[in-house]
This record gives C-alpha cells, structure tokens and sequence, in this order.
C-alpha cells in the first residue's frame, strides 16, 4: 500500500511539473501588427526539438497539449524514468534521507493525499490521460494544413509560409458576410481548401481552425468537415475543438464528435459539450442507460434547454435497445440554433417552416447538403445555394433528375423537373428556350432566378445562336457563364449588338479579347445602362481595364464620362497590389474576398472590382477573373 502511495504521490509530482512547464512555456505576446505589416520576417520560428524516444522503455502515456496558445503543436512526452523506490516489495518503503529499504511501519501514518480535496486526483489523472490516438509514426505535420494539394488544383502551399499569423487570423476573421460574386466565393473555397503552409507564428491547428470556421459562415459544411479532419485529434486546440462541434453539427454528424471528446476535448466546458460527451457514452458500445441517466440529471438541473436535450435523448436513444419514446415539441421554439437544426437533421426530423423560415438564407445553406430531407426541401433549399456557389450547376441538375425520377410525382418541385427536361430535349429550339426561361422565373427573387441560371447552364448552352433571341442573350450568356462555358457563349459574339448588355458581358468573360473596344461601344453600352448611377457601365470599365482589354486613353475618357476615379488608392488596394507583385496567390484571393464583402452587386465599386480583377490576372487565375468580371457586368 506504501508502494502504491508513494508511486501516486510521484505521478502527481511528474504531471505537476509538466503543467507548469506548459504554462511557463506558453507567455508570448499576441499584439496583431498593423494592417499593412502583413509580411512576417524572412526567418521562420525554428520548432523545438522532439525529445529523444528511448526504444527499449515501456510506452508512457502522452503528456497533455500545452495550453492553446500560438506556440508550436504538442509533442508526445518519452517515458518518464521510473522513480527511486518504484520497485521496491510490497512490505518495504524508503526511508526520508537513508535511501535504503526498510520494513514498512505497521503504525497508522498520515497520507498526504488523504488531505487533498475531493476530485484533484481524478483530474490529474484526466489531465495526463493520453491526448493521441494515432502511432507517432503516423501523425500528420501541422506546418502544412489541407486536403487539396497544389498538383489537384490547390493553390501553391509557400503561399503562406512566410506570412505573420497574426495578419491572415485578422483577415479571414473579418470576412463575416456573404460574398456578392458567386465566381468569387467558388474561388475562396478554393484557396481555403488548398494545401498551404502555417503562416507564422501559429498553431497549425489553429490555421485549420480558421479556415473551417469561414468555410461555415460560407454554408460550405462539407468542406469545413474536410479542413477539421486534416488535424489529428491529439493536435486539436481549444479554437478547433470549437469549430469541430460547429462542423459536424452543421454535417449532421454529432458522433464525429466523440474521438475529440476522448481526446483533448474531454473537459471542454460548455453545455453542448457535455450533451455531446452523453451522446459519446451512449455510442461507446455500452448500453445507453448511463448517457441517459446523464441527460435525465442535466434536465433535471436545467442545464441547457429543454429541446436541446430532448434532441440529446432522442439521438442517444438510437444507440440502446432501451427504446426510450422521446417527442420533439417545437412549439415552445422561439428559433433555430446549429445545435438544434444539426441534431434535428440527424434524428431524421425537419423543423416547422415558421422556423426555418427565420433565417431561411443559413438554414438553406445547411439543409442544402443535407441527405436525410426530402427531396423537395432540399431543392427549395437549392434556390439559394447554388446561387452563393455552393452547388454547382451539375450538382443541380442531378438533384431535379432525382425529383423526376419519383415513383409518385413532387406536386412542387415535379412540374420544374418536367420542365428542365424539355429545356434539355424539346425538338423545337424556341420549346427549349421557354422550358429555360420558365425555370428562371421573373425577377422578383433575384436569389432564386440566379439559382435558376445556375441550373439551366447546360441547357443555356444548346440553344444556338440566332438574332432571334437577341432579347434573351444576356441571360442566356449569363447563365452559361455561371458554369465557367465561356467557350459556348462566345459563340454568341457574332449575333449581339455591339454595346448591349450582352455584348458587355462577352468583352470581359470571352477568354481572349474579341475586338477593340471603342468610345463609340462604350457610349452605347452606357446609354442602355438602366443600374442605378449606372454602376453596371462602371463595373464593365473596371472588368475591360483590369483585364487589359481597353487603352489608356479609351479608359479615362469613359471614367470622366461616368465621373469615377476607378484608379484610387486605399488601405486594402495597396495590400492586394502589393500580393499581386509578390505574386502570392493565396493572399490575393484572401484580399479579394475581403473587397467582395457585401448581399449583392450593389455593395461593389469600380475601383474595387479593378484591383481584384488586376490581381487575379497578375498571379495567375485569368479564368476566375474574366468569369467574376462577366458576372458583375450581368447581375449589375
């Protein structure tokens, strides 16, 4: 019993020691430089060592990850020597300053750990609990963080690797809203997506953190989920663990959460976290009836909100033969929180549409992706998303042929399948173009007609051109441009009106420049300018001078005209420029959404538009530019 005690008493000492290493080792300052000191110093911060694994030692259990600062990811700690007296017989102890065995006094004595208060032992020994599931030859690097490498499409890695942490935090911080360019958000999952090196002076964890946590507040939850997967549970930080209960919430997915409960989530306070770690328990392979009567105490408590739990109880229940009822009531529901929307869709339910309805632009987003809902929500759903740029046109169309395909026809959504088909196979072009433009409705929800382009794009591009149709090219143009078909649309060039919309649209998406462009087009083009301060004619200059399709003179003479400075200078252009001759792709998409900020193309500037559309081209992403210009010379 000594033996044990003493051994207790060392353990505690050795897990002590190493919190007040973490603690010492984590003071660091974490003043954000100015706005425009975004280049870190040349020299990156050189990692501290892992300490030698001694091969013939018996596995220690991991130490615990330092406190969740920007210092360098947790290391797995080596086998701690054992301590003098470790292996000494039951019946002998030490003795203070001897450092011999002698027999052990059979006289009561006085144990130091009988004085401590209630719960400490437990904690130490959840505090050094291991923090990794995965062999240390397997652990994945935090200096590179993302699923999409360069050679499948990333942007390059280095992109970020000497940028200061401080400055990208910042920035993709403040990127809160929707972005008024679909082209733009599609380009910004992209980047986020991409395989890049942790900027300096941050927690690789922490940089996946970021990403996956804008990733959500676009409505992209898959890829978010992706991002949160490409860091190894032992490595989460606290900024992490946060944004993996948003991510598998919004995927539907609360068990996702259970090897970060086990993990370096285990005491992560918060009443989400305790239902999750109930749900966990009741996954684990055990009967349910502990995580149940872990809920019953937490409703008894008033812990969290009575849905909030129920819902608990209800997926919980799933993983017991306990067959508890539990009914959802949503009629004391005031609104939908990711909690109750992610735990609604993972037990197969679907909330009332007066709730969905109160922020119907996020629970879109989410229910968009969403397999567990019917058919016909998801495709009401698809009305905004694809719009944003979360669903691409294919993906659109796959989810009508779904609808079609219904044993007993959608009274809603069915007509529309029907009509996407004939937009696809009715003998008679004009057939064709009245199915297309029946699914776009009128423009009284420009969020669904814009949707509805997104849809149509394929079909858009087998019409042919005639002068016929000169009143729908704009839109038919517009709509194959959503899809990135530049090449079909271009072959509407021949049969637009110089210095119509559509034409507008053609002189900035065509993937080379068709013909010079004369004060004569623009003149026209300007006089059919019905935008309000004709911002539609703006933004085509800016498009034509950020591309280089427009001389210098032709450029200034249309800007008196409009009475735009489209060349001024602030803050943010000066930033994007400066990334765009540095050549730093990463940086200037990042710029670039953070000038696209707004609901709709309103909330854009020439100037603005100019300098996004000149970096892009300047760093290589020419497609993206021409596609992002043509959309704002067509949603305008």
């Amino acid at each position: 019993m000594m033996r044990h005690r003493s051994t207790t008493l060392t353990a505690i000492g050795l897990v002590l020691a190493i919190g007040l290493t973490g603690v010492l080792a984590a003071q660091e300052s974490l003043l954000p430089p100015g706005f425009e000191d975004h280049a870190a110093p040349r020299t990156r911060p050189t990692p501290p060592p892992r300490p030698p694994r001694a091969p013939a030692a018996p596995r220690a259990a991991a130490t615990p990850a330092a406190t969740h600062t920007a210092a360098a990811a947790p290391v797995r700690a080596t086998p701690a020597p054992l301590a003098s007296g470790a292996l000494l017989p039951e019946d002998t102890a030490v003795t203070a300053g001897a450092g011999a065995p002698t027999p052990a006094a059979r006289a009561e004595v006085s144990d130091p750990i009988d004085q401590l208060p209630g719960g400490v032992i437990d904690q130490l020994v959840q505090t050094a609990a291991p923090k990794f599931d995965i062999p240390p030859e397997a652990q994945r690097s935090l200096d590179r963080v993302g699923p999409i490498a360069e050679q499948d499409g990333g942007l390059p890695s280095i992109s970020t690797h000497y940028l200061s942490g401080d400055y990208v935090a910042g920035l993709l911080t403040k990127l809160q809203g929707p972005l008024v360019s679909r082209w733009g958000h599609i380009l910004l999952r992209r980047a986020l997506m991409s395989r890049l090196d942790t900027p300096v002076g941050m927690n690789g964890a922490d940089w996946a953190a970021l990403r996956s946590a804008l990733l959500l507040r676009m409505g992209e939850a898959d890829a978010a989920r992706l991002l949160v997967q490409e860091v190894d549970s032992g490595f989460y930080t606290r900024q992490l663990e946060d944004t993996a209960m948003a991510t598998y919430l919004a995927t539907a997915d609360p068990v996702g959460l259970c090897p970060i409960d086990a993990l370096t989530a285990a005491a992560h306070p918060g009443w989400d976290w305790d239902l999750s770690r109930s749900i966990c328990l009741a996954f684990n392979g055990s009967e349910g009836s502990p995580a149940l009567a872990q809920l019953d105490r937490m409703m008894r408590r008033g812990a969290a909100a009575k849905i909030d739990i129920l819902l608990a109880e209800k997926f919980a229940g799933a993983a017991n033969t306990t067959h508890r009822a539990v009914t959802i009531e949503w009629a004391d529901v005031d609104d939908m929180t990711p909690w109750r929307t992610g735990l609604a869709f993972a037990t197969g339910l679907e909330p009332p549409d007066t709730l969905r309805r109160k922020d119907w632009t996020s629970y879109a987003l989410v229910a968009t992706r969403a397999p567990m809902l019917g058919l016909g929500s998801r495709a009401a759903a698809a009305d905004v998303s694809a719009g944003a740029g979360v669903l691409s046109s294919a993906a659109m169309v796959d989810l009508y042929a779904q609808i079609a395909a219904l044993p007993e026809t959608d009274t809603t959504w069915g007509p529309l399948a029907t009509q996407l088909h004939n937009a696809y196979v009715a003998a008679d072009a004009g057939d064709r173009l009245s199915a297309i433009k029946a699914l776009w409705g009128d423009a009284s929800d420009p969020v669904r007609q814009m949707s509805r382009q997104v849809l149509t794009a394929y079909a858009a591009a087998r019409i042919e051109p005639a002068a016929a149709y000169d009143s729908d090219a704009a839109a038919l143009i517009s709509s194959m441009m959503n899809a990135g078909l530049d090449n079909n649309a271009v072959r509407w060039a021949p049969v637009v009106a110089v210095g119509s919309q559509a034409w507008g649209i053609l002189a900035v998406g065509a993937p080379a420049k068709l013909s010079a462009v004369g004060a004569d087009a623009l003149s026209s083009f300007k006089s059919g300018d019905n935008s309000e301060a004709t911002l539609r004619s703006g933004l085509l200059l800016a498009g034509l001078m950020g591309l280089g399709r427009i001389d210098a003179k032709g450029a200034q003479d249309f800007a008196g005209k409009l009475d735009i400075n489209i060349e001024r200078k602030s803050r943010w252009s000066n930033a994007i420029d400066s990334a765009a001759r540095s050549h730093n792709s990463a940086l200037v998409v990042m710029l670039a959404a953070y000038g696209m900020q707004g609901s709709d193309w309103h909330r854009m500037t020439p100037m603005h538009l100019y300098h996004i559309i000149g970096a892009l081209r300047e760093v290589g992403l020419d497609a993206e530019a021409r596609m992002i210009a043509a959309e704002a010379v067509a949603r305008a």
